[in-house]
């Protein structure tokens, strides 16, 4: 256990309560390191369908003596728990006999507190079980399950080509086929409860009693709390895992694995600094001397115990489409056929800031864009959608027409040459209008002036 011996005494305990949790035990939480009581970890187990509470004291020392033992047997008997209570002691070195005789005893005579001893030969098996790397003494993040990168009912295009249906005048089979990419992203849940009261000379002002999950980007540089909705998607989908493997992998242009940049006890502190400052909340109350004061309540990361941690891949899938002279990007996270939209590009206009599925999207076939209706034109000589963008344009009988190209101009141009009167003033209908009805009404002021009317 060299590299152990290299802990500080806080840094064991971090340590140890990793291990504990990856056993499977619950609640396992740190007592307060300015009060120190002969208890370093509290924790608690299911035996037989009753919950114990487990007291346990570490000793990063070569060597643990009785009185170590006793004091955490009376640890166990103050320690308030309505329940049964049992006690251990962990540490890197060994035990004296003294120390092992009283545990012994203690189970002998059927004592209500015993003591279990692990010693440095027990921690190296507990290693193995739990995969602690003792190189650095960490239990380090090692992950080989993913939430699916794409629902194999429909493939991994699907995405792609169920946006591509909303535009009009497209035919996504007439598109090459997309790039699809995929970046494995690390992503750790962090499961745990918060128990704080809050009192005054009144009494309780406020109380804490909750369980939750954090949700983290767990990328080398820095942890970051994933958003609501990426949040759902990891809780409601993880029971849907998948190994990452080369069948999930082959399917895809490109693969990006990153990986998980800390440790279980660097995310755990990480994740109840940030429940902390969440639960916070300013309180008024009324004194007794009936002035009313503001209080902020806010958890110590003693009141916040961690149950769980639990790792997995969260695929961002990123795939480009090629229309023309555009590329339109989509971008997601995956879980199956649930999705988590982080960019579209196929339901945004080329020419404007308007974006989002509720407006209607057309594709021009002239140069590939795709606008709202803000930026769609029939082009003149064909009938057929094209983009303000692309279109060459000229006005005839003061209204602008759009044209594919200058060949479609020039066609028109003669065909406007030999259009009777009538059909060229068609070319303008409002304005044609205008000019009958501005007609009309000089022909009835003249017939009135005249005394015809």
């Amino acid at each position: 256990m060299a590299v152990l011996d290299d802990l500080s005494g806080f840094e064991f305990e971090d340590l140890m309560e990793d291990v504990f949790r990856n056993l499977g035990y619950e609640r396992v939480r740190q007592a307060a390191k300015t009060a120190d009581e002969g208890r370093d970890i509290l924790m608690e187990e299911v035996v037989d369908g009753r919950r114990r509470a487990v007291v346990v004291e570490c000793k990063h020392t070569e060597s643990v003596g009785r009185p170590v033992v006793q004091k955490l047997h009376s640890a166990i008997a103050t320690f308030e728990f309505d329940g049964p209570k049992r006690g251990m002691v962990v540490t890197t070195g060994r035990f004296t006999g003294p120390a092992e005789a009283y545990a012994a005893d203690l189970r002998e005579r059927d004592d209500p507190y015993p003591i279990e001893l692990v010693d440095g030969t027990d921690l190296r098996e507990i290693a193995e079980e739990v995969g602690l790397d003792l190189y650095n003494g960490r239990i380090e993040i090692l992950c080989d399950e993913t939430l699916r990168p794409f629902d194999p009912a429909g493939g991994v295009h699907r995405p792609v080509e169920t946006a591509l249906r909303d535009i009009e005048n497209l035919d996504p089979a007439a598109l090459p086929r997309p790039h699809a990419e995929v970046t494995f992203r690390p992503v750790v849940s962090v499961t745990a409860d918060a128990d704080a009261v809050f009192e005054t000379s009144v009494g309780v002002i406020h109380r804490v009693d909750d369980r939750t999950t954090i949700v983290v980007h767990a990328d080398r540089d820095h942890p970051e709390v994933a958003s609501g909705t990426v949040a759902r998607l990891v809780e409601n989908n993880s029971h849907a895992r998948v190994d990452l493997d080369d069948d999930l992998t082959a399917e895809f242009d490109a693969v990006t694995e990153r990986r998980f940049g800390q440790t279980e006890t660097e995310y755990k502190e990480w994740a109840v600094e940030r429940l902390c400052e969440r639960y916070a909340t300013t309180v008024t109350y009324t004194g007794d001397n009936n002035v009313t004061y503001e209080k902020t309540c806010e958890p110590n990361q003693s009141d916040i115990s961690v149950r769980a941690i639990d790792p997995v891949y969260l695929p961002q899938v990123r795939q480009t489409v090629d229309a023309g002279e555009y590329t339109y990007p989509l971008e997601y996270y995956a879980a199956g056929p649930s999705r988590v939209t982080v960019e579209d590009g196929i339901h945004r206009c080329v020419h404007c800031e308007t974006a989002g599925d509720d407006e209607t999207y057309t594709y021009c076939e002239n140069c590939g864009s795709i606008s709202c209706s803000s930026h769609v034109r029939a082009e003149r000589l064909e009938g057929e959608p094209v983009c303000t963008g692309c279109a060459v344009t000229e006005r005839f009988a003061l209204k602008t027409k759009y044209f594919y190209d200058e060949a479609n101009r020039e066609a028109f141009r003669e065909e406007y040459e030999a259009m009777p009167v009538h059909e060229k003033a068609q070319e303008n209908v409002p304005l044609a209008v205008a000019a009958v009805a501005t007609a009309l009404l000089v022909l009835v002021v003249m017939l009135a002036s005249t005394g015809v009317l």
